[in-house]
């Protein structure tokens, strides 16, 4: 019994550590953070309009497509990464298919350029 207490052992320690960082992590900014927020920080943000506004107001899709376009491209590196890292094994299927996926993201991303989706004028 005493050997397999032994072998978690290392578990519990990491667990313990973990525990301990992540305790850390949530405290610190409370007692660290600057509490005098400006105006500028209080307004709104990233989408250009107030949270609490009349909700029939018109605004600016063009946020919504850079966002889109982000998330699109993120789940391509997320998708990117387990590929590379099994390339050897997959063998020429796996080559193509991430060829043909990399082929439709780059021909929705060319749509989108020369429809003016990302001019910001």
């Amino acid at each position: 019994m005493e050997d397999l207490l032994r072998q978690y052992a290392a578990i519990v320690v990491f667990l313990g550590i973990a525990g301990v960082v992540g305790i850390a992590l949530l405290v610190m900014p409370f007692i660290v953070a600057y509490r005098n927020p400006d105006s500028e920080k209080l307004s709104a943000y990233e989408c250009g309009f107030n949270a609490f506004d009349d909700a029939r107001m018109k605004f600016d899709v063009r946020f919504y497509l850079v966002s889109i376009l982000f998330i699109i491209f993120d789940l391509e590196v997320a998708f990117l990464f387990p590929w590379a890292a099994t390339f050897g094994t997959l063998g020429w299927f796996g080559f193509w298919s991430m060829m043909l996926f990399l082929g439709v993201l780059t021909i929705g991303f060319i749509y989108e350029w020369k429809k003016g989706a990302l001019e910001w004028d």
